[in-house]
């Protein structure tokens, strides 16, 4: 396989870069370092253009078999509505007239932000209601995808991702996952602050179970748009008491108010689109996930396996 991965210094990008090399594939890594790093891709041994994707001469760079597209700007604290349609919408457009012109399988990044503050379960079908320019640019970006796969034989799937945690995020720093921003409180032993009450939930997928569904996705036979998480949402107040038993604390939360006038307070993904198109099953936890991800962060070696897992988050 010879694939294409944009946005590959990044959290996801670098992630499903490495597994396609270690997989066999030729893989061509596109990112302009503006939020990736360079730390993610040490041991990456295939071809790299530093450049932004609306720079690209995409016509120049030949024939492949797949292109996973993960660029993006995904601070959603960023107001500059131009700024963030030209990088997010623009850039994927170019990519995707690519893709259709060359015949080469699009697999891209989408996001549950489409969903805003939606009723959970969130589904495919549901209503789409963003809440920030961000979720805006990647509701554009489904409905360009949508146009292009049906005027086209192309193969086109976006995968609405949910709350994505594990290994090669710490980079994004403030606004990294909440598991990464929580463990970073506690292992400094101080409590993690969370909104009161504290049971607000996220479908947190890890990112494992992101890069196999990526791969899933570029077998898909036919186009579409499926969220990508676990079907399950875990509440801050659980996902504390499973970290306290990952690193060996007892830290009780510290709830402050929400300052924010958006905010989504549930999120669960509605995956039964997501395995008819793909055949993609989850295979961690949120448990598994965490104790996973915690242990090789800080290198823990003896890890409480008794209490990890013993109770299924709240759905």
């Amino acid at each position: 396989m010879r694939a294409i991965v944009t946005g590959g210094a990044g959290f996801i990008g670098s992630n499903l870069a490495l597994t396609l090399e270690q997989k066999g594939a030729k893989v061509l890594i596109i990112d302009d370092f503006s939020c990736g790093n360079f730390e993610n891709l040490k041991s990456f041994q295939g071809d790299l253009i530093a450049q932004d994707i609306n720079d690209v001469i995409w016509e120049k760079l030949g024939s492949f078999d797949v292109i996973f597209h993960q660029a993006a700007l995904t601070d959603t604290t960023v107001s500059d509505q131009k700024r963030m349609m030209y990088n997010n919408v623009e850039g994927f457009r170019k990519i995707a007239e690519f893709s259709v012109q060359k015949q080469i399988k699009l697999v891209y990044a989408s996001s549950a932000a489409v969903y805003g503050n939606e009723k959970a379960p969130q589904s495919e079908s549901g209503p789409l209601n963003p809440l920030n320019i961000y979720g805006y640019s990647k509701l554009i970006g489904d409905q360009i995808a949508e146009q292009m796969a049906k005027k086209s034989k192309s193969i086109i799937v976006g995968l609405r991702y949910f709350n994505v945690f594990g290994t090669g995020e710490a980079h994004k720093r403030n606004y990294a996952s909440m598991i990464y921003q929580l463990a970073q409180q506690m292992k400094a032993g101080r409590r993690p602050r969370v909104f009161h009450d504290g049971e607000q939930s996220r479908d947190h997928i890890y990112v494992k179970d992101v890069v196999e569904a990526n791969l899933k996705a570029a077998q898909a036979k036919k186009s579409g748009v499926v969220n990508v998480g676990t079907g399950k949402a875990t509440p801050f107040n659980r996902l504390i008491e499973i970290m306290n038993d990952v690193l060996g604390t007892e830290l009780a939360p510290d709830y402050f108010d929400n300052p924010y006038l958006f905010y989504q307070n549930k999120t669960q993904a509605d995956i039964s689109q997501l395995k008819k198109l793909t055949g993609f099953e989850v295979q961690y936890s949120i448990e598994q996930g965490v104790k996973e991800y915690l242990s090789s962060l800080y290198q823990l070696k003896n890890v409480r396996k008794e209490k990890v897992g013993a109770r299924l988050p709240r759905s």
